[in-house]
């Protein structure tokens, strides 16, 4: 990508600052591994869907739950799943929820701070913004990772009501920076539901891609396309 003249950028969370482009689900794949639980990719991907369905339609996750509480409550929905399919023993669901909840806790944590650096250096020059498909508490969750002071606002879909790929969830960020969309640079992990919605409204786009959610999205390309977060201190100059 060419260098480009911004006044402003927008991140999204989840996938972007938390997990170096690569969907979460794969995190969490990992954690199962990481524990021991033995199912196969197929099986696991129904208990992922089952638990992100559910606590779209409960309010399970809290404002005041940060990454860690969300995971806990979260793995403890796909091993019940899993128990009651047969595929884990029933006894051992909590200490294996616990056990890949902090697997992915630290995951995080470890991505967190190898984004912090940039964070740092793109904050002291540019006025930022958070655009993120959360569960409503995705300011504590930046709070205790110790990345909401990088940040002027946040646009939560949980909050606003209004959910990527929606480009109108960027033009609130647009909106919050106080500036024009060709003025401002939009960084995700998703190119549908990031960099495609953002491009529309006529945002800057660059996109870090890690491993995706379908075969479709891993063969996937774009212009946009950066290795890492690295890279954009050079791409704004």
């Amino acid at each position: 990508m060419e260098n480009i003249d911004i006044k402003g950028i927008i991140f999204d969370y989840g996938g972007t600052l938390d997990s170096r482009g690569v969907h979460w689900s794969e995190v969490i794949w990992d954690g199962y591994r990481e524990v021991g639980i033995n199912v196969d990719k197929e099986t696991f991907r129904d208990a992922y869907v089952y638990a992100e369905r559910e606590l779209a339609r409960h309010r399970h996750i809290l404002p005041g739950d940060n990454f860690l509480d969300l995971m806990l409550k979260k793995m403890k929905i796909e091993l019940d799943r899993l128990a009651e399919r047969g595929h884990v023993d029933v006894d051992s669901v909590a200490d294996r929820a616990r056990k890949v909840a902090v697997y992915c806790y630290e995951r995080a944590r470890a991505c967190v701070e190898e984004a912090r650096p940039v964070l740092e250096k793109l904050a002291e020059r540019y006025p930022m913004v958070l655009v993120s498909n959360f569960y409503g508490n995705v300011d504590e969750v930046l709070r205790d990772f110790d990345l909401r002071r990088y940040f002027g606002g946040v646009i939560e879909s949980a909050v606003v009501g209004v959910r990527k790929p929606d480009p109108r969830i960027f033009m609130l960020g647009v909106v919050a920076l106080g500036l024009k969309p060709e003025e401002v640079l939009v960084v995700g992990d998703s190119l549908r539901k990031d960099i495609l919605p953002a491009e529309s409204i006529g945002c800057h786009v660059a996109w870090i891609k890690g491993k995706g959610w379908t075969a479709d999205e891993d063969a996937a390309t774009h212009p946009s396309l950066i290795a890492g977060l690295g890279e954009l201190l050079q791409l704004v100059g």
